[in-house]
């Protein structure tokens, strides 16, 4: 039954170690592997072009020595969606950091154990899996664009399907309706390309962006000879949008934030456009449909005198109602590898995959900024991944953006000399950073006490925190976790009390 699924593994050394090769020979033959090894940059090179495809290449990075990670540099350029590990010292930091920086998936430390690399290969193989059904599972996925993708996974959204697609059969305005970032001109996309609009032009006009005089122009066009509030293009020197888009959809993003003089302009092109005639009797060609987009809480808008009433109700003939990100938890997940794809696909980078505890915080996370602030972290995640971006710069990047809780970045655990002995001397630690430092010391106690019970069976240690085997895993990995530590704690009995004190926040 094994031998199925195993014929397929394909697998890649570049070392010169013997019991490296030895150790990976022995696993290959024990799981039915087909493996190939290689001593040299270049004949690993030759070897991955020729070959059929490989399941995973492993790379084994000597100390002060370069051109191994010139390999990964190549690979990776050529073939974006190879896995590729590196093996190098634990002390080896500048390694580290540089192949985790130029792609690479896993990073072992010597001495390598059989499980270790058992692991390695099963994680990559699910890795691929992973890739492969966020490629295929598209029912609930439409591209909108290049950058722009509607997800209809958790059931609010399902019903902003189903009403986008009803309103795409009309040509009367709609009103979409939302907070900032929550995806509102995403929903006029899916209503453009669901449209008999659909193969002409979506232009996109933020109300707020530019001053009235212009806006003016980009809608109306500019115009000379004219009375003051005319909608004749008699004696235009420029089309605006409402014209040049002819057959296309229009997006006016923030309608509230339109000057009252043009939205008295704009309903009186409307009311023609629905009679059929402009003011001076000419007929008008009924192409371009309009939409119309709000974060404003309209009934405030209205008794501000912020939105023309008249305006209001010759656009909100339909309106939808796009719900925040903080109400569509269960799509969280699926935004998440869906927009690690898409941005690595748009970089040119290796995709990393999120650890189960990164997963937990973003579920538990409130989302103030909605899908901008996710998209904003998961292009930080694919650069920094779990535990290379200060807090520091996340957190006074999300205060210039109004986000809260930063508690989604993680910091690597520094002793305290660490945090003393700083190079320019002026770097400071705030009071989030101490605190969560000392979370992180507490997490690595607990791990290593629970270790050290089970004389270092990471599974039992699993068992005994109550958590999953490869949260286990993960952790050992990011603290940089050793058998050959010797580890007595004090607080060994408080810290394995209760599953909680090991789980952390992130």
């Amino acid at each position: 039954m094994a031998s199925t699924a195993i014929q397929t593994v394909r697998l890649m050394l570049v070392s010169s170690e013997p019991s490296l090769v030895r150790l990976l020979g022995t696993a290959a033959q024990s799981n039915g592997w087909h493996l190939q090894t290689s001593r040299s940059a270049w004949d690993a090179m030759e070897r991955v072009h020729s070959a059929d495809g490989f399941n995973l290449v492993m790379l084994d990075v000597q100390p002060a020595d370069g051109r191994d990670l010139h390999l990964l540099l190549w690979l990776k350029r050529l073939y974006p969606e190879l896995p590729i590990a590196v093996v190098c010292e634990a002390a080896d930091r500048n390694s580290q950091k540089e192949a985790t920086r130029m792609g690479a998936q896993d990073i072992l430390f010597r001495p390598v154990r059989m499980e270790q690399l058992e692991s390695l290969v099963r994680r990559s193989l699910r890795h691929a899996n992973q890739n492969t059904e966020v490629d295929v599972a598209s029912e609930d996925i439409e591209v909108l664009g290049e950058d722009e993708f509607f997800l209809s996974v958790s059931p609010v959204m399902q019903k902003v399907r189903i009403q986008a697609e009803l309103l795409a059969q009309t040509e009367l305005p709609v009103l979409i309706l939302g907070e900032p970032g929550s995806g509102k001109g995403t929903v006029a996309q899916l209503i453009h390309k669901l449209s008999v609009h659909g193969g002409f032009r979506f232009l996109r006009v933020n109300c707020s962006d530019m001053p009235a005089d212009l806006l003016d122009i980009e809608l109306f066009g500019a115009q000379k000879g004219a009375a003051a509030g005319a909608t004749s293009s008699g004696g235009k020197t420029g089309a605006g949008k409402l014209e040049s888009g002819k057959n296309g959809t229009i997006l006016l993003d923030e309608i509230t934030a339109m000057p009252l003089a043009l939205q008295i302009k704009l309903l009186q092109v409307l009311q023609d456009r629905r009679s059929g005639h402009s003011g001076e009797g000419r007929k008008l060609e009924v192409g371009l449909r309009i939409l119309a987009a709000s974060s404003d809480k309209v009934d405030r808008a209205l008794a501000e005198k912020r939105l023309h009433e008249g305006l209001y109700h010759a656009l909100s003939a339909f309106t939808v109602h796009v719900p925040p990100l903080r109400q569509r938890r269960d799509e969280i997940n699926s935004l998440l590898r869906y927009s690690m794809h898409t941005v690595a696909r748009h970089y040119g980078l290796t995709p990393r995959e999120f650890a189960q505890s990164t997963i937990e915080a973003c579920l538990n996370h409130s989302w103030p900024g909605n899908l901008e602030e996710l998209q904003n972290f998961v292009k930080r995640y694919l650069v920094a991944g779990d535990s290379e971006l200060p807090v520091s710069d996340y957190e006074s990047d999300s205060a210039s953006r109004g986000y809260g809780n930063i508690e989604l970045m993680r910091v690597r655990p520094q002793s305290p000399q660490a945090g003393t002995a700083n190079s320019g001397g002026t770097a400071q630690k705030t009071l989030k950073s101490l605190i969560h430092g000392i979370k992180c010391e507490t997490e690595r106690t607990a791990i290593a006490a629970a270790l050290d019970k089970t004389g270092w069976n990471r599974k039992a240690a699993a068992r005994l925190l109550g958590v999953s085997y490869r949260t286990m895993l993960y952790k050992i990995d990011q603290y940089h976790m050793t058998s050959a530590e010797s580890f007595v704690s004090p607080y060994a009995d408080a810290s394995l009390a209760g599953p909680d004190h090991s789980k952390g926040r992130g």
